[in-house]
């Protein structure tokens, strides 16, 4: 009898113990919180990194010289430089206040490309 009393305190105690410790996990985390992905933004080029950005984001519309939306074209890296050097590329992909979000009609691009669009221009906007 006593040692039917002691196994089932043992069960008792532990469901309590697994109650307890299948709770602690957070519903907020999320895999890209928990484990971030690799962004490197020392060192971007212009060729590997922000050229593809470009071309998957905004040429669609900003292509064909005066066709291009917004008279924007976006096509080669003397032309990009232009809405570089007057802020409009890093205050439209950033949706600061004052400029118009891009790219228009869909969500904003990621976080590292941002990140890695506004690195580029830190380090110079260099053609590389």
């Amino acid at each position: 009898m006593k040692f039917q009393i002691i196994i089932r305190n043992n069960v008792f105690r532990a469901v309590i113990l697994l109650l307890l410790f299948s709770g602690t996990g957070c519903y907020k985390d999320n895999e890209q919180t928990m484990y971030p992905s690799d962004c490197n933004t020392t060192n971007v080029s212009f060729s590997q990194s922000i050229s593809p950005i470009i071309n998957n984001n905004c040429v669609s519309c900003h292509s064909g010289g005066i066709d291009a939306s917004g008279g924007i074209n976006l096509t080669n890296y003397d032309e990009i430089l232009v809405i570089v050097n007057n802020g409009k590329l890093l205050g439209s992909i950033r949706h600061d206040a004052g400029f118009k979000p891009m790219p228009e009609g869909t969500s904003q691009l990621s976080d590292c490309s941002i990140s890695m669009v506004d690195a580029w221009i830190t380090q110079g906007a260099l053609n590389n």
